[in-house]
Parts: C-alpha cells; structure tokens; sequence
C-alpha cells in the first residue's frame, strides 16, 4: 500500500512509497537519509524499528509505539514524545534537547550520553533507565520515576525533580549543582561523589543513601 508521511506543519509530504506498514516506510526513509524534521507519526507503530541517526527534528511522536526501537544517535531536538511507550529503547547518544517527554514510559531505555538538555520529562517513567554520563540541565525532570536508574556521572545541574522518586538510583559522580529535589526521594541511592551545590534539598527522603564523598550536603550531623 501507498504511505506517505507528512510534514506536521504544512502537510507537505515527506517521503512517500508502496510498503507493508508505516514502521518500514520510516526505516526506509532514514536508511536513504530523508529528511523527517517536522514528521507527523502521531501515534504510529514504530515498535523495534531501526532508526539509528534518523533526523527527527521537531517531530510529532506523540502517542508512539517505539517499544525496543534504535534511536541511537538520533536527532530529536524539539521532538515530540509525549505518552510515547519507549520500553527498552535504544536513546545512546541522542539529541532530545528541548524534547517533550512528558509522561514518556522510558522503563529499561537506554539514554547513556543522551542529550536532554531543558528536555521536558515531567511525570515520566525511567524506572531502570540508563542515563550514564547524559546531559539533562535544566530538565524537567518532576515527579519522574527513577527508581533503580543509572545516572552514574549524568550532569543535573540547575534540573527540576521536585518529588521525583529516586530510590536505589546510582548518583555515583552526577552533578546535582543548583538542582530543586524538593520532596524528592532518594532512599537508598548511591550518592558517591556527587555534587549537590546549593541544590534545593527541602523535604527530600535521604534514608539509607549513601553519602561518602558526596558534596554539598552536610553529613556531620
């Protein structure tokens, strides 16, 4: 069948052709490196597709089904990913600055060195999620479940977590400087050598973290 996929803000199309779904017309288009800025794939099935490097700029994924895709060093600045299913993704090394991920289910993704620069993902799912040395400043990261992730050396700096949930996540090295975690929870993280410098920490759970070498939280007492 003929498939066309749309430009989401004029309608001008994109890449068109004769395929058997939507998922091989996008593989298809970023294999011979079509441009997909602006794509409307709102609600599209995209599960386990590989669109490693695929340029998505500003495109609309709200509602997709990227469960087990490769995104690996994808280009999704502006993106929309909002609600998208993103179970066990492949995020290495992408660009999401100034994405939306509100609400994302990112359960198992892979996000290490990922850029999330001012990214919004406020109540989204990272329970799991690898977020080795990834760059979320100034993220919006509220009430976000990161249970159990690997932030091992990610940059938080000046990010929002109010009540995010962090228990048993691994701090290990992150910069936290000037982070609001009001409210947030880190019961049981790993907080080795991480830099909390005039971080908003009112109200945060820190039961059971460990604190050795940590910076910018008073541990004397």
């Amino acid at each position: 069948m003929n498939i066309e996929i749309r430009d989401s803000c004029n309608n001008s199309i994109l890449f068109e052709g004769e395929f058997d779904s939507l998922g091989l017309a996008v593989e298809a288009a970023v294999r011979a490196r079509v441009d997909l800025t602006r794509a409307n794939l709102t609600g599209a099935n995209l599960s386990g597709a590989n669109l490693y490097g695929a340029d998505l700029t500003g495109a609309d994924l709200t509602g997709a089904n990227l469960y087990g895709a490769d995104l690996s060093y994808a280009n999704l600045t502006r993106a929309n990913l909002s609600v998208a299913n993103l179970t066990g993704a492949n995020l290495r090394g992408a660009n999401l600055t100034d994405a939306n991920l509100t609400d994302a289910n990112l359960y198992g993704a892979d996000l290490s060195y990922a850029y999330l620069n001012r990214a919004n993902l406020s109540v989204a799912n990272l329970t799991g999620a690898n977020l080795t040395d990834a760059n979320l400043t100034d993220a919006n990261l509220g009430g976000v479940n990161l249970t159990d992730a690997n932030l091992y050396g990610a940059d938080l700096s000046y990010a929002y977590l109010n009540r995010a949930d962090l228990t048993g996540a691994n701090l290990t090295g992150a910069n936290l400087t000037r982070a609001n975690l009001s409210g947030a929870n880190l019961s049981g993280a790993n907080l080795i050598s991480a830099d909390f410098t005039r971080a908003n920490l009112i109200g945060a759970n820190l039961s059971g973290a460990i604190l050795t070498d940590v910076k910018g939280i008073n541990t004397t007492n």
